[in-house]
């Protein structure tokens, strides 16, 4: 004999059945190695830019190794390197990297996203809450975060953020 089923007792995906929208950060990571370039090879003793040399070291530097590549070009000695020496790097790198910023990897990661956000509709979003999920396997910056949210807001009805079991509420739209 079957046991009877109380479809009272029945356990229902509120989750699954509400309009909450996810709104994942770690779908919109670019795939694509980052990279750090260090200048200070490139300088005399690492600490001073004579323009020959450098441009010299440029030319015969194996600029292909960057394809497909997010390069953050920056100087690890406490040196005084001109804005154009930055330039010239980026000259050589254009061809081959995906992208080129001066600074950290945290900085290239940051303003990576800061370009795919700029670029997303966020019409789906309108007028319905939206988790902003916490857990990811992949190194989103937190400014990430911070950015998303301000992209949402105009359009959210609600913005919380973590997993929609344990979510912690931010804004709501008066």
């Amino acid at each position: 004999m079957k046991p009877e089923i109380n479809t009272e007792d029945e356990i229902v995906n509120r989750v699954a059945n509400s309009a909450l929208q996810v709104f994942d950060l770690e779908d919109y990571y670019p795939d694509g190695e980052r990279v750090a370039l260090d200048v200070s090879g490139w300088l005399w003793q690492g600490l001073v830019l004579r323009e020959k040399e450098f441009r010299d070291a440029l030319k015969n530097h194996d600029w292909e190794q960057y394809s497909g590549k997010f390069v953050a070009v920056f100087c690890s000695e406490d040196a005084i390197v001109p804005a154009w020496a930055y330039m010239l790097v980026t000259t050589y790198l254009q061809p081959f990297a995906k992208k080129i910023v001066q600074g950290s990897i945290d900085r290239l990661n940051v303003l990576v996203y800061q370009e795919i956000l700029d670029g997303l509709d966020y019409s789906p979003y309108a007028d319905k809450p939206v988790i902003i999920k916490g857990c990811s396997r992949k190194p989103v910056p937190e400014e990430a975060y911070v950015i998303a949210t301000q992209k949402l807001m105009p359009v959210a009805k609600s913005i919380m953020f973590g997993e929609a079991c344990s979510s912690v509420p931010l804004y709501k739209r008066r």
